[in-house]
């Protein structure tokens, strides 16, 4: 418990080092400007950084208080998409996909209640998670079982999980099992075919041989014996290789990781690193929808975003619509 509190209390420290330093070294430029152009009194430099100090305090303290506020609130993103295929007896499906929640030390009892009641609300067909459901090391979420509060909805297709990369920090051979122990069924590089012929691959996450050795299948390999008059759905926690999932003709993608940068104002560096940091994008015929995540990492604190639940209702047409 104790080191839980450290964990919550150092990464609302980590936010507000974070900002102190965006904000003095801003305040040093707009000093070194001053004093260059002679638009400063040696007499009122100390009075400048007083002031640069009072601010900076202030400023940081509203953006963490705002950015908390904001990342207990969660919502839901709603997406509407239309599939150029088949679904046997389907018209329509209703996907709701959460990624990037975190389990541990700050995201605990009530933000699962509060999802499982969110998820609840939504009424989906299936339930998909997209990795880093545990933060990393499992102690925190084995000490109070917080996985049971995680009660997913009745669903007529199931509720079905993939690896992020934060499942191999914790451990991967002790963290899936726990997480399948609840019930979750964890697609590890392979394919489920769900009612209506419906192809759901699931991708072990891009960090799997980093942390374990394990090399993961490309997506041709996993697609090699699917029926591509059907819709398949891609799971892959980071939206890396995005040219892959086109190439080998997926209808639609989803991901996470990204926290859309989590505190702004990272969001620039993400859309930098990531040819889709967040949101939805169309590439060829492949519907990509990267979500901002669920919970957090470091500090319970989002000023880039919000904290969300995805709800993808597609309507699989049976003809091509491009």
């Amino acid at each position: 418990v104790f080191s839980d509190i450290l964990n919550i209390t150092g990464g609302f420290w980590l936010a507000f080092l974070f900002y102190g330093f965006i904000f003095f070294l801003f305040s040093d430029i707009i000093l070194m400007i001053l004093k260059l152009t002679g638009a400063i009194q040696p007499g009122n430099i100390l009075v400048f950084r007083k002031w640069a100090v009072i601010i900076t305090i202030s400023v940081s303290s509203l953006l963490i208080l705002g950015g908390f506020i904001n990342a207990v609130n969660p919502v839901v993103k709603k997406y509407e998409i239309k599939i150029a295929k088949q679904a046997s007896g389907i018209d329509n499906l209703r996907i709701a996909a959460v990624s990037d929640i975190h389990l541990g030390s700050i995201i605990r009892k009530r933000s699962m209640e509060k999802l499982s009641a969110m998820l609840e609300k939504l009424k989906p067909d299936a339930v998909f998670l997209l990795g880093d459901i545990i933060d990393g090391e499992l102690g925190p979420v084995l000490r109070g079982d917080l996985l049971q509060y995680f009660t997913g909805p009745h669903t007529k297709d199931g509720l079905y999980a993939i690896t992020g990369n934060h499942e191999y920090i914790g451990g991967i051979e002790r963290t899936i099992p726990y997480i399948e122990s609840k019930g979750i069924r964890i697609i590890k590089d392979e394919m489920i075919v769900l009612p209506g012929g419906i192809q759901v691959i699931g991708r072990l996450d891009k960090d799997s041989f980093r942390y374990s050795g394990k090399t993961r299948m490309s997506v041709g390999e996993l697609i090699k014996n699917a029926d591509h008059s059907y819709p398949l759905i891609l799971l892959d926690h980071q939206p890396t290789q995005l040219n892959e999932a086109e190439k080998n003709k997926i209808d639609l993608q989803l991901s996470g990781h990204t926290h859309k940068g989590q505190l702004w104002p990272l969001n620039f560096l993400i859309n930098k690193v990531f040819e889709v940091g967040y949101g939805y994008s169309l590439k060829g015929k492949t519907h990509i929808i990267v979500s901002s995540g669920y919970g957090l990492w470091g500090p319970r604190v989002r000023t880039s975003g919000r904290s969300e639940v995805l709800q993808i209702d597609i309507e699989f047409t049976g003809t091509d619509i491009n």
